[in-house]
């Protein structure tokens, strides 16, 4: 459900195209269409290089979800927010295959412009982190 969301809003960003905003929370929360060829939180790093290295951190991503999944050795949720990491990175890495460059349309004022799987990947890391933590 959320890949399907996160396509589908980057399909109707990219349909808008860039330069313009529509305001869904006055002007603290936009949707615009901007390509981030850097990582996360549009820090400047790109290029072939970074494409490979996600694709691989993506194939033991997907290697490690079903390596605990078949030795039952972590929790329903640990695998949950496992997938959801990979779900959001999944999403990301087609945008850099199909576009070159991640299709960023939240625009958040005064921090950074970023997408539903972007979102995924966060709640994924911090709550794992979280519950890691805590145990």
């Amino acid at each position: 459900m959320f890949f399907i969301g996160d396509r589908l809003l980057k399909t109707a960003a990219i349909a808008r195209g860039q330069g313009i905003s529509t305001p869904i929370l006055g002007n603290w929360l936009q949707f615009r269409y901007v390509p981030n060829t850097g990582v996360a939180f549009s820090l400047t790093f790109g290029g072939e290089w970074l494409t490979i290295i996600l694709s691989l951190i993506i194939l033991c991503l997907l290697i490690t979800i079903f390596y605990l999944k078949l030795k039952k050795s972590a929790s329903n949720l640990t695998l949950l927010l496992l997938t959801f990491i990979l779900i959001g990175a999944i999403s990301n890495i087609l945008d850099r295959y199909l576009y070159g460059a991640v299709v960023d349309y939240f625009d958040l004022k005064y921090f950074t412009i970023f997408n539903l799987a972007d979102t995924m990947i966060s709640i994924g890391v911090i709550a794992l982190i979280w519950r890691n933590w805590r145990q």
